[in-house]
This record gives C-alpha cells, structure tokens and sequence, in this order.
C-alpha cells in the first residue's frame, strides 16, 4: 500500500497570483481535493481531474475528517483553506483528529492570511508588535474574548480582528471597540477592509473612535494601530523602532510634571477657564488637553499652569498621576466626552484620588421637540426635515449623519475645529471643501444667522453644549431664521461629585486642598 500524503494548503486571499508556488505544486501533485467550494474558484486550474470533495461551509471537521481518511488510505490528499491554513482555518482540526498511529505525510504550506493581506492594502500598519484575534465566540468563551482584548489595548499593540461581525453576533464588535478606546488613544489611525484581494474590495481608514458608529460582517477585518501609527498620504505605517518610536519625549514632559498639583482634565474654554483661576489663587495646576491644538489654546488661557498635552491613554495617565502625587483630578471635559469621564472615575477611585466633576448648566428645554436620545434619532429626524443642513456636532459625529439611510441625497454642511486631522475626517467622509467652516467656537447668533443665511440651511443638528459651548447663540439664529434646530440630548453617566458652576468648584477643591 502506498503511503499516503496529507496536504495542509493555504491559497491566499482570492487571487491565483498571491498562491505561493509550492502550494500550486501541491494542488498539481495531489489525487484528492477537499476544500469548501468557494476557495475552487481561484485554483480551478490546477485541480483538473481531480477527485473534488466540497462539503459545506459549517462541516470544517467534517471536511479534515475526510482528508485525513483518504490520506490513511495511502493517497494523496490536499486538504484547502483560504488565507493561511493555519490561522483561524483548519490545520488545527486536522492535527486534532490525527492519530499518533498514523503515518501519513503532513505538509503545511503557509500563504497570505487576512492580517498580510489587508495590512498590504493599507500601507504598513503591521511593522512592528503586532496581535491578531478573533471575535467569533463559537469556539471561544466570550469573556476570553473581552480579556485578551484588554491585554492588547493595554499594551498598545497594533491588531487585526477577525471575524468582526455576522447576523447572529452583532454587538461583540462594539463591545472591543469600547475596550480598545478605554486604553488607545481615541485618534489612533485604524484601517477596515473588507473582501481584500476579491471581487468588491473596499479599503478606507479611520480614527478609533470612529469605528463604533460603522457597520461590519463577516467578510471585514479591522486593523488597529498603535500610539504611533502615522499617516502618509492615502496609506498608514507603523514605525519599525529604528528611528522615532523612542517615547523620550514624553517622558520628559511626564518628568517635569508639579508634584501634589491638581489636575484639571479640560478641552473647553470654561475648564482652561477653571484652570487658569486654580493657578492664579497660587494653586499647583497641570491642565491635561486631549490635543496639541487643544494644549495650544491651553497655553494662551491658563498662565501659571503646566500643560500636558497629546496623545495619551489611559496607562499614561495612570503613572502620570501616580507619580506626580496628583491631589485631586477635575473632570472639565465636553459634556458629550463621556469615554474619557469614565476613565478619570476609574482612575480616581483605583489611585484613591478625589473626583469633581465640572458640568456646565444645560440650555435644552425639557420640552423642546426637535431634542433627540442620539446622534442616529437625529440623522433620521435631519433628513426628514431638511435638504441642506449644516451640521454642528462636532467632526468625531459626522460619519453618523453621513452615513445613514437617505444621507446620499441631500447636502450636508459642517462646522469644525480648526485642526488638519479634524479637516481631512470632513473630507473623507464626503463634506465637500466649499461646504466646510473650519473655525473655533464659540459663535454669536449674528454670526451663525449669516453663515446659515448664505449658504441656504434649511437644518441645524447641534449638541446640548451648554451656553459656553454656544448653543443659546445657535438656537436664536436657527429661529430668526425659521429652520428648526435638532439637539441631542447629552448622554446620562453617573459622576460621583458634580459641581455646576465655577464657584461651587472653587469651594470644593478649597475644602480638599486647604485653600
């Protein structure tokens, strides 16, 4: 009897080209195929008169169970997997079901898996530490899922997901994206591609925080970069270390941080405002500013503060405030900047550090019609009531008006800050460049009547940002126009302590700080 030979062939992602020679060879020299039938389409071939045997997709043991009978018969098996056999496909099964007894020939041929091949349509994201996971929870516990995936947000490490989303699992994904951001930066460059190297290849590049607002399946990958992940023209790389991936500069800035000071965490005016007024009572104050932008604008309110500024997660927030002695941290983010309010209670609880949170009055009316749960409610409502609307939430939100049903066919304007990075989002997501105010708020009703006037708005969207984030100067204008103004509402989040006005906080941080 002849011995027989069991195959391991991986074909790459879906084009003949991107099959490596000695898995064709292996094709070419086999007797009997066995493989799910879509991967035939790019081998066809090199299989002619063949035995074919294509049990369906959900029959993966089934299908190394059959390859390994036809081997232990003495022939010449090569059994298939798309992208690499032995990641997330079916080698594993087959070395389970083999018997120690069993003398068959196993060769395993490498090729392109999913990682390589969407990293490849991007640019270089992979270059250095990398991990990959998959997110289906047939064959692993879910919380395995949520714990690895902390690991590796921990740690910073450039990822791909696999298996990102199917009818049946349709939440899982938002849920790691969630975990993702509580550790990565939320700008951290990230790429989704779906079909790479197949008929309908679509290839497009975000930040992190942009992911949760878009819809996968089961034929995308999402790869995540790391705090260094960088930009060049339509592609993203990941520096290998040779050159700038030293993170000296930080540590310095982490080094001259004042000792015992309070932290204000801002981003608005009337939180540098807040800082700048801690720091003039003769207070020790780091102002910490999600942005250099935002550092920026830091800088020019608060004198006597110190500025810690840029891209930093929620680790290097840890050991900055562990090693500074941080005495109490001020939340005086955005209303809306839930995610990094989250971090800071966290934070503030597990470094045993007292939390204020500083949360501007709302100016919403209770009552107000146009008030909507969510940026989705109020995509839907602004399509339905306009045909040219402008919108004012800010760019981390326009993906979720842009892209939703309807979308395509009416004019979207929009307002943002003045940062490149806030600019190129508009543009990608579609905001044509004569349809785009790049300025920093807040914005008088005068200002705003004119702007809408001119360029013909029929609906506003806009956030519940309070009066110092110009929402009363917004509402007039929009009813001066007689264009209804949607709002949505601020998101619920159970903060500790909470002061609403700059007095209540002084008198706070007095009483913990001795003041």
């Amino acid at each position: 009897m002849n011995k027989g030979v069991l195959n391991l062939v991986s074909v790459g992602p879906g084009y003949e080209e991107m099959i490596i020679p000695r898995a064709i060879k292996a094709l070419q020299d086999s007797e009997v195929i066995v493989a799910y039938e879509l991967y035939l389409r790019w081998i066809g071939p090199h299989i002619e008169g063949k035995e074919i045997h294509t049990p369906p997709l959900t029959q993966e043991r089934e299908r190394a169970l059959l390859a390994i009978k036809h081997a232990r018969e003495g022939r010449k098996v090569s059994l298939i997997s798309s992208g690499d056999i032995g990641i997330y496909a079916m080698a594993a099964l087959a070395f389970d079901d083999m018997r120690e007894d069993d003398t068959f020939d196993v060769n395993v041929i490498p090729g392109v898996t999913s990682a390589n091949a969407c990293a490849s349509l991007l640019g270089s994201p992979l270059s250095h530490d990398f991990a990959t996971l998959s997110l289906s929870n047939l064959l692993c516990p879910w919380e395995w899922i949520e714990q690895r995936a902390t690991r590796i947000a921990q740690a910073d490490l450039a990822c791909v997901f696999y298996n990102v989303q199917s009818a049946g699992r349709q939440e899982g994904v938002y849920r790691i994206l969630q975990l993702m951001l509580a550790h990565k930066a939320p700008h951290t460059l990230c790429g989704v591609v779906r079909n790479a190297y197949r008929p309908d290849q679509q290839v497009s590049i975000h930040r992190l925080d942009e992911l949760p607002g878009m819809k996968f399946d089961m034929l995308t990958s999402i790869v995540i970069g790391n705090r260094f992940t960088q930009r060049k023209r339509d592609w993203i790389f990941t520096p290998r270390g040779y050159n700038d991936w030293s993170e000296s500069a930080e540590a310095e800035a982490a080094a001259q941080l004042p000792q015992q000071a309070a932290w204000v965490f801002s981003g608005t005016g009337d939180g540098n405002a807040l800082a700048a007024g801690l720091a003039a009572s003769g207070q020790r104050v780091v102002i910490s500013a999600a942005t250099g932008y935002g550092g920026e604008l830091a800088q020019q309110d608060c004198p006597g503060a110190f500025v810690w500024a840029g891209r930093q997660g929620v680790e290097a927030r840890r050991q900055a405030l562990r090693a500074s002695g941080a005495r109490v941290l001020v939340d005086a983010t955005h209303p809306f900047a839930t995610q990094i309010s989250q971090q800071l209670i966290e934070l503030s609880r597990e470094l045993d550090i007292p939390y204020l949170r500083y949360e501007r009055p709302s100016a919403l009316d209770a009552a107000d019609a146009y008030a909507c749960a969510d940026m989705e409610e109020a995509a839907a409502r602004a399509i339905a009531a306009g045909k040219r609307i402008f919108l004012a939430t800010g760019s981390k939100d326009l993906a979720s008006f842009l892209q939703a049903p309807g979308a395509q066919e009416r004019q979207w304007f929009a307002r943002v800050t003045a940062d490149p990075d806030f600019v190129r989002r508009a543009l990608e997501l579609g905001v044509p460049r004569a349809n785009l105010c790049a300025m920093q708020g807040p914005f008088s009703q005068g200002f705003n009547e004119a702007l809408w006037r001119d360029w013909g708005i029929d609906c506003v969207v806009t956030k519940d940002s309070g009066e110092a984030g110009g929402y009363r100067a917004k509402a007039q204008a929009a009813r001066a126009l007689g264009i209804p103004l949607i709002t949505v509402r601020r998101p619920a989040l159970d903060y500790p302590q909470v002061a609403n006005d700059l007095d209540a906080v002084h008198a706070q941080l007095a009483q913990w700080l001795g003041a």
